[in-house]
């Protein structure tokens, strides 16, 4: 008898979407009790106390820098954060294709590979090498090709800031407050890494083939590119400019909830008491959206989360307050993806690094609905 998916007796382990399957052991982060932990740190104590440098040290490393340590390593950042110049106009050529901004990262990031003489070297102090040369460049490549989008001219890193701040000034062209620093520099901690997420797993899984480092990251961003995993912060934005205004938040949770309509930034799959990440953006972003003249889009959201949680028991996870908060920073909605990637790239080289270590190639089995006694027929009777 054939075998169909109405009669195949399909095995508790072939969950959709590998809900609930353990892939790996990691030492990274978790998601534990109701916050999430980077190497055993809560990520409200990070956010309070460490900047992304610090966070990114301490993933790759499994500790928290000393201060000789911290400085040394930001200096092999900011070294990378120039690009080379005959690269320059690669950047310029990527940006005027009508592609997606994430496309655009993608292709960018991949030839930056082939600049790379070391790109093949795997052992672990290849791919810190390899590692540090893209985290430091990565936010001066999305700068570069914002400005380029927008028939500008890139700006130049400056030598003793911070990576948020550079980054802030190099695609907008005009330098960060300290408080717009501090919420962008938290913004990058919160998302530096986040367990075994799409754009992750799809890194360690092309690790775990012993392949180079620029193409565990290329497919990362390829992963991320998604909008069911990195597009819903500029989702919400359009959300909200699609309501208008607070007095119509409700009528348009309550249309949404009986169209059974994804409402953007609301749930995920692992947070079932709120995503960590979404309470301390909701709380810092703010102050700087009252600066924006943004303060009716805060309160838009907050009556969102309330209505929703309301009606139905969904907490927002970090997506629903992060295009809030760059919205206020003055950045782009097509910009929102690929700064995801400015700080996630961190995240995504220590889960490499960690592949690389204690490597087994990935190679999960499909469980099969389809026939099984299908014989052919010749040609003339098909």
């Amino acid at each position: 008898m054939a075998q169909t998916p109405e009669t195949a007796n399909i095995p508790a382990t072939a969950n959709k979407g590998l809900e609930g399957v353990v892939a790996c052991t990691t030492e990274i982060s978790t998601i534990h009790d109701v916050t999430l932990l980077y190497r055993g740190y809560t990520i409200e104590d990070l956010a309070q106390n460490c900047g992304f440098e610090e966070t990114a040290y301490l993933l790759w490393n499994n500790k928290l820098p000393n201060k000789s340590e911290l400085e040394k390593f930001k200096s092999q950042l900011a070294a990378n954060a120039t690009l080379p110049a005959d690269f320059l106009p690669v950047l310029e050529t990527i940006a005027k294709t009508n592609a997606h901004s994430m496309a655009k990262l993608r292709t960018a990031v991949s030839h930056f590979g082939l600049l790379d003489k070391n790109a093949e070297n795997i052992t672990n102090a290849g791919i810190v090498e390899n590692a540090t040369r893209l985290t430091g460049a990565l936010g001066t490549i999305v700068a570069a090709l914002s400005r380029f989008e927008q028939g500008q001219k890139p700006v130049a890193p400056v030598a003793g800031k911070t990576i948020a701040w550079n980054f802030l000034n190099m695609i907008r062209g005009q330098e960060p407050t300290a408080e717009e620093e501090k919420l962008f520099d938290t913004a990058l901690v919160l998302h530096a890494d986040h367990e075994l997420n799409a754009s992750t797993f799809t890194a360690r899984v092309v690790a775990s083939t012993t392949s180079d480092y620029y193409s565990d990251i290329t497919a990362a961003l390829g992963s991320l590119k998604g909008p069911l995993h990195g597009g819903a912060n500029e989702a919400v934005m359009l959300m909200l400019k699609e309501i208008g205004d607070y007095s119509k938040v409700d009528a348009f949770i309550a249309d949404a909830v009986d169209a059974k309509k994804k409402v953007m930034g609301i749930g995920h799959r692992v947070y079932k008491n709120g995503d960590p990440r979404a309470k301390i953006l909701k709380e810092l972003s703010l102050q700087t959206c009252k600066k924006a003249g943004l303060e009716d889009y805060h309160r838009m959201l907050v009556r969102i989360q309330e209505q929703m949680e309301e009606k139905k028991g969904l907490m927002p996870n970090v997506d629903f307050y992060s295009g809030l908060v760059y919205t206020a920073l003055k950045l782009r909605p097509r910009d929102f993806t690929p700064i995801f990637a400015v700080s996630r790239v961190s995240g995504w080289s220590a889960q490499v690094l960690e592949q690389y270590a204690n490597n087994r190639i990935y190679r999960p089995r499909g469980f099969y609905t389809g026939k099984t006694d299908v014989k052919v027929a010749s040609i003339d009777k098909r």
